[in-house]
């Protein structure tokens, strides 16, 4: 009897909410049309699909016979859809009812498309925890696939990983395939001969083996020089699924359903909570991130056993390592327990819908794609939470003003919450009293959803490469398998490139979390330079430390500080409407010491309005003339200014008093993703400023008051629908 094996690929499809319609027609027509136009080419290899809510919803509205085609390849059994949560949240990041909700939705989805329920379930960015059975079983999953890292750190060898293994929690019994390592490696970047050589190598006279691997659909085609190397003239995917119908007699392509209909698991398992190798590289702090990245090469290239071993952080740990991202995720957190609470009906069920966008992946962490440096999809996410609470609290004049002390980020303190028609806003008493969350409710936008500039261990990756010679991008980096380094394309994760030059000089890192309404005391000698890069120095440390609550009412909130030659007292209080809400902040000065105090008193304020690549739409008004978001000014004696985004439809209308100068600068970090290293628009920095001389004893003030001008109410079409 000959040796036969056989082969469960599946691939994941996704484009996240936010994403820009021209990025998802590129990657369609240079991986998804093609995997469909190869399958249909092809009609014995038999493989599994997975493509995210977003996705569909896309190729629905823009591609809709690219689903006929596919369901003709469903309806003969040649793919297999494999479900997950709609909107292609982390699972293990949601409340139960949440986890269950965004799975049926998904299973509902792609019945109503194929007329097939699926069994399997994609787990975004292959975050597991032990938990996650009694979720995917209850929403009717049987199966999922994880990474060979989940199966490695439960003391699962590789030459085990070639079949299914079962998994429980509370009585719910999960099937997981684990993605054969050396499949991973070589699919797409080795020779197809090399390939199916593996293969070969692995095949047992049962026949019994099979060899699983879920990745990512875009790598064939949609990442950086792959689709030349995919469907041009190297053609790989083509070669290899010719040469999987030329082997068919010993090399059966399977899907993972179909698998299991006939074979059954090859043990049990209990896997710890992880990610695939790189996630848990990206959640740790980039000091050790670069450390933990040199002991596993240097393990892995001195053969130490250990480098099985050796895992990073948990995929939670990202809501440690950015406070954007934990106050992403507790403010949907909060969206969501406002929204369980609303009545049946259309209105919960649009307000439901916001939610489960809001719960997309993408923004919850970062890594080589992006992830929260992102601003449109950060900005993307927050408004779909915005418009779900806005909605569950009753939408256009339900809400009266209110305001209560709770602890929005769960770190075991308080802050302060102000609420009011017009917007949603919230205070971080004990770091430098600032504004952390300004919400236009009737927009739909969050203006304080800007971006701290940090140390990122990909940094020194970047200041390396400026210093250095190294592989052109794109270029194989190593010269293992089949082919020359220089005939296949380098794995995402190790292609080194820049969009621009000089970019290393660009590096800038700020000391405090960037929130609005921050009192500022700088030297007579201060520039605006320095407060753009960061090198400013307060005289007082009121910029990030603890203030104390004085009081808070309705719709206003004082707190106080006392540092060194000052006493501060601070007010924030809300007024207008729904469509022209009001924001003021006033500071006060008093020198309390016996001697004089002179500094340049400001009131610091970082916000959003989607002003990246000098986007023609949004502007700073200043002396007159328009200038674009992402660039820099100063101006003097100045009482208003001006700035909006004429896409979103919001004007801001900035008014200071008493007059001073203002410094205006874009806030911008050096981000890596799979296109390269390039510099990020993530939110502007006014400042404005007056100088003060104060004698012991004296005082001096300065307000300064935001008017929002929203020119449409986006609930107002929702709730019409509903009533």
């Amino acid at each position: 009897m000959s040796r036969r094996i056989s082969l469960a690929l599946t691939l994941h499809n996704h484009q996240p909410v936010g994403n820009f319609g021209w990025v998802i027609a590129e990657t369609f027509e240079r991986a998804y049309l093609p995997m469909l136009e190869g399958l249909e080419r092809h009609p014995s290899v038999q493989l599994a699909l997975h493509y995210s809510g977003p996705l569909l919803a896309w190729i629905r509205a823009e591609r809709p016979d690219f689903l006929e085609r596919l369901g003709a390849l469903v309806a003969r059994r040649q793919i297999e859809i494999v479900g997950g949560g709609w909107y292609e949240p982390v699972l293990a990041a949601l409340p139960e009812r949440d986890r269950v909700g965004q799975l049926t939705r998904m299973a509902d989805e792609l019945e109503g498309l194929f007329g097939v329920r699926p069994r399997g379930a994609w787990l975004a960015e292959r975050v597991w925890e032990p938990d996650l059975p009694t979720s995917l079983i209850t929403a009717g999953y049987d199966w999922t696939v994880l990474d060979d890292a989940h199966f490695r750190a439960a003391a699962i060898p590789e030459e085990a990983l070639w079949g299914p293994y079962t998994t429980d929690d509370q009585g719910k019994v999960l099937t997981v395939f684990g993605t054969e390592q050396g499949l991973r490696y070589r699919i797409p970047f080795f020779d197809v001969e090399e390939v199916i050589g593996y293969l070969r190598d692995h095949a047992t006279e049962a026949g019994d083996r099979v060899g699983t691997m879920g990745d990512d659909g875009e790598k064939f085609g949609g990442w950086p020089t792959t689709f030349e190397y995919c469907w041009g003239e190297r053609a790989w995917v083509e070669r290899f699924f010719s040469a999987l119908e030329a082997n068919r007699d010993w090399l059966a392509t399977t899907t993972p359903s179909a698998w299991l209909d006939g074979h059954g698991s090859v043990g049990r398992v209990y896997l710890p909570t992880g990610s695939y190798a790189e996630m848990g590289e990206w959640a740790l702090p980039a000091d050790e991130s670069v450390a933990f990245a040199r002991a596993v090469h240097d393990a892995k290239a001195e053969g130490r056993p250990e480098a099985r071993w050796l895992r990073g952080a948990i995929w939670r740990n990202f809501q440690v390592k950015y406070r954007e991202v934990n106050d992403l995720h507790k403010q949907m957190l909060r969206a969501s327990d406002l929204v369980d609470g609303m009545p049946d009906g259309a209105g919960r069920g649009i307000a439901l819908d916001h939610l489960f966008a809001g719960q997309s992946n993408d923004c919850y962490w970062h890594g080589l794609f992006g992830g929260i440096y992102l601003p449109d999809l950060r900005v993307a996410a927050l408004g779909r939470l915005i418009g779900a609470e806005d909605l569950a609290l009753g939408g256009p004049g339900a809400a009266v003003g209110s305001g209560r002390l709770i602890d929005l980020d769960l770190d075991g303190s308080d802050e302060a919450l102000l609420v009011n028609d017009g917007q949603i806003v919230a205070i971080k008493i004990d770091e430098g009293a600032g504004i952390g969350r300004w919400d236009l409710r009737a927009a739909r936008h969050p203006l304080a959803a800007v971006m701290r500039r940090r140390p990122e261990a990909y940094h020194e990756k970047l200041r390396a490469h400026s210093t250095a010679d190294t592989p052109a991008a794109g270029e194989a980096t190593d010269t293992d398998g089949g082919e020359s380094s220089s005939s296949r394309p380098a794995s995402i994760h190790d292609i080194v490139a820049s969009k621009q030059e000089g970019l290393a000089d660009l590096l800038q890192y700020d000391s405090y979390e960037r929130r609005s309404g921050l009192v500022r005391l700088l030297p007579f000698t201060a520039t605006a330079a320095e407060v753009a890069d960061g090198a400013a120095a307060d005289l007082v440390p009121a910029l990030a430390a603890a203030w104390d609550l004085a009081s808070i009412d309705p719709n206003e909130v004082t707190a106080t500080f006392a540092a060194g030659p000052v006493s501060l007292v601070k007010t924030i209080s809300l007024g207008g409407g729904r469509q022209d809400p009001r924001l003021a902040v006033e500071v006060s000065v008093e020198n309390v010491s016996d001697n004089v105090f002179e500094a340049l008193l400001g009131l610091e304020f970082a916000v959003m309005l989607l002003g990246g690549g000098h986007n023609p739409a949004a502007w700073h008004e200043v002396d007159g003339r328009r200038i674009p978001h992402d660039e820099f000014a100063t101006t003097n004696g100045v009482d208003r200014l001006l700035s909006g985004n004429d896409q979103l439809g919001i004007r801001l209308e900035t008014l200071v008093q008493p007059a001073g100068d203002a410094w205006i600068s874009p806030i911008r970090t050096v981000s890596n993703s799979e296109g390269g290293f390039e510099l990020v628009y993530q939110g502007s920095c006014v400042l404005a400023l007056r100088p003060i001389r104060l004698a012991p004893g004296e005082r001096a003030s300065l307000r300064v008051e935001q008017i929002a001008s929203v020119t449409a109410d986006r609930a107002a079409n929702e709730v019409a629908a509903v009533l």
